[in-house]
């Protein structure tokens, strides 16, 4: 190995024992999320959007440290938050565009990983391909780094952690198209096509976190006097099924492919099923603002926010992050196939 790179392969080997500690013999050196706004820390902070889909403005963050707004969709910490901690880092990674800002570090602070994540992301729309696009950037400047040898090392040990697809019901639904079987068939294409290319450059531990029933978050309630909209239900379930067997299917074609998936449709039915037993008083309204208005300092807030399971119109609160991060961590069969989060982290990728 050339002595150039022989710092940067100590750093990798060091980063994998650290973490290691945490959660057993081998660990994840770095990692990597992709998705939309429950995963989002900041991306779109740097971005020219409206502000719907932005939320670097209180009352987000009023319990992140310091009452802080990061751009996180929460009134603290989300789930990608969460099941960083429960890897043994003491924070997520920052976004692509805030490790871009500070270029005299940039290269370095990749080899811990990257959030891609972005509100308004999804599957069908040019954004989750944007993502990836930005991820063979860092891939590029981690190898002028590292090496070739060291930087196939990290990304073959590293998370790969992917939440996507809501929006894309969304969009659909704002456009008055069907959810309908070629929606569906289209939207899982697309997705293998991601999961591929995330292969091809390297990925090969998956955690995916699927859609939950987005037809219950307040918004959509709105439409439906309250109640939850089942046809919006019913298509997050099939895309669940649907994944799972995308998954298995990608899984038998590439040899190297370990993956999770994360139940979140089972999960918040079952919450919503029995709130009480997991400390929640309200499971229909926002605490912040309403199903029609978005979340900003002039909209209402409700005072005790661990008892609410949506934080704004779409948004889970810090309390049901840190339920889905727990399940997604350690959680059994039930909702975790075939393995769960900790477990896929632990697998030894020769």
């Amino acid at each position: 190995m050339a002595k150039k790179y022989t710092w940067c392969f100590l750093i990798v080997l060091m980063s994998i024992a650290i973490v290691a500690a945490h959660i057993g013999e081998t660990a994840v050196p770095a990692v990597f999320i992709f998705g939309d706004s429950t995963m989002d820390v900041g991306t779109n902070n740097f971005l020219p959007v409206s502000q719907e889909i932005k939320a670097d403005f209180y009352y987000n963050g009023i319990d992140y440290p310091f009452s802080k707004p990061t751009g996180r969709f929460s009134n603290g910490y989300n789930t990608a938050d969460r099941i960083v901690k429960l890897l043994g880092y003491k924070k997520s990674p920052p976004s692509f565009f805030a490790l871009l800002n500070d270029s005299p570090t940039f290269k370095r602070n990749l080899l811990e990983g990257v959030n891609f994540a972005s509100g308004g992301s999804g599957i069908l729309n040019t954004t989750g391909l944007v993502y990836i696009n930005l991820f063979a950037t860092v891939l590029s400047n981690i190898t002028e780094l590292c090496g070739p040898a060291a930087a196939a090392t990290l990304l073959s040990k590293s998370l790969f952690i992917v939440s996507s697809g809501s929006n894309d019901i969304l969009e659909q639904q704002r456009s008055r198209a069907p959810l309908s079987p070629d929606f569906l068939d289209n939207l899982q294409s697309t997705y293998a096509d991601h999961l591929r290319r995330l292969y091809n450059l390297g990925a090969r531990k998956f955690a995916i976190i699927t859609i939950p029933p987005i037809g219950c978050c307040p918004v959509e309630r709105s439409y439906n006097g309250s109640e939850c909209l089942q046809g919006a239900n019913e298509f997050a379930r099939q895309f669940y099924n649907a994944t799972e067997t995308l998954l298995q299917q990608l899984s038998s074609q590439l040899s190297a492919m370990n993956y999770s998936i994360g139940n979140s449709f089972g999960l918040t039915l079952d919450i919503m099923g029995n709130p009480l037993a997991f400390g929640f008083k309200e499971i229909r309204k926002a605490c912040c603002g309403d199903a029609t208005t978005m979340c900003n300092q002039t909209a209402s807030l409700c005072q005790n926010r661990d008892e609410y399971l949506f934080w704004d119109r779409f948004h889970p609160t810090q309390k049901t992050a840190e339920l889905a991060a727990l399940t997604f961590f350690g959680g059994s069969h039930r909702f975790m196939k075939p393995v769960n989060f900790s477990t896929l982290a632990a697998i030894n990728i020769v």
